[in-house]
């Protein structure tokens, strides 16, 4: 008995702690547990023998503020590597795009400091707000993919945003496939992301 409970012990020690600091994309909003983003993208992982143990940061509604403001919350858990998902809502509301770039800079920052490698995921704006808004919150991603020790993934709803069969009936949330289809293209990054994590 004491030789298995080593042996899970060290299991455990040895799987690295994702952290998923996000919005309603990553939150699985409008989906069972095990068709969202992290349920999804953990099942990948193992698939590939990776066991990713998964911290849950992403709430629904939350803007790039709301991920700062509770991130040395999250933090708390001792995360090996994050992915950052967040600044649709901000997009959604029409927010300062130089405000969600100061967020964004800020979360960034704390993560660097405790080493914690980072896969920053990009959203474009809604056209609601005109060409140059979408311009301008576009770039934010551009600048912010090109700091040192993140990997950058320019849209994570390339190629399922407004597809319909791909989303939900609001438009705006993948649905199960969607999901899967997001899981699919982001698992290369999302390993290279685990592959900067240092063994202790």
């Amino acid at each position: 008995m004491l030789l298995v409970l080593a042996t899970v012990t060290t299991a455990l020690a040895a799987s690295p702690k994702l952290l998923v600091l996000g919005d309603s994309l990553t939150a699985g909003f409008g989906l069972p547990h095990q068709d969202g983003f992290q349920a999804q993208m953990q099942a990948a992982l193992a698939a590939r023998g990776r066991d990713v143990r998964f911290i849950d940061g992403a709430v629904s509604g939350d803007t790039t503020a709301g991920g700062l403001a509770r991130l040395d919350w999250v933090l708390a858990d001792k995360p090996d590597a994050a992915i950052v998902e967040l600044g649709a809502n901000d997009g959604l509301r029409g927010l300062d795009p130089q405000a969600m770039e100061s967020n964004l800079s800020a979360i960034l920052d704390k993560l660097g400091a405790r080493h914690i490698p980072v896969l920053l995921c990009g959203m474009y704006a809604i056209p609601n707000f005109g060409p140059l808004y979408g311009e301008a919150f576009k770039a934010v991603y551009a600048r912010l993919g090109k700091r040192p020790g993140v990997l950058f993934d320019p849209f994570f709803l390339q190629d399922v945003a407004t597809v319909t069969a791909l989303n939900q009936p609001d438009g705006l949330h993948p649905n199960a496939t969607g999901v899967k289809k997001i899981v699919a293209r982001l698992l290369p990054s999302v390993e290279k992301l685990l592959d900067q994590v240092k063994s202790e």
